[in-house]
């Protein structure tokens, strides 16, 4: 059976998640604003979603569900499930100098 580690978005990011305009497609989310939590045994996200329904550890839009062994992120949206990734910001090359000789 999978294993899904749930990453908990944090509640300062949570206000600004809600009132975001949905974006259909891939969702990029940065680690900075999740908390790692819990690890369940689960055959699906949906599965998983349904268990947690009405306990403590409920699962709430935003959070992310990561399949242990894969890293495959699935975020939680109003829709249902979606595919995510995690940002890697761009790592920027130092510029060549070229120095010109003027005559």
């Amino acid at each position: 059976m999978p294993s899904y580690r749930v990453h908990r978005l944090k509640e300062t990011s949570r206000q600004q998640f809600r009132w975001a305009p949905h974006a259909s497609g891939m969702a990029t989310a940065k680690q900075k604003d999740y908390e790692s939590s819990h690890l369940f045994n689960s055959t699906s996200p949906y599965a998983l979603w349904m268990a947690l329904r009405g306990t403590e550890n409920a699962l709430q839009v935003g959070d992310l569900l990561e399949l242990e062994g894969s890293g495959e992120l699935r975020i939680l949206k109003y829709i249902g499930f979606e595919e995510a990734r995690w940002y890697v910001p761009e790592v920027l090359t130092p510029a060549v100098s070229v120095q010109v000789e003027v005559r």
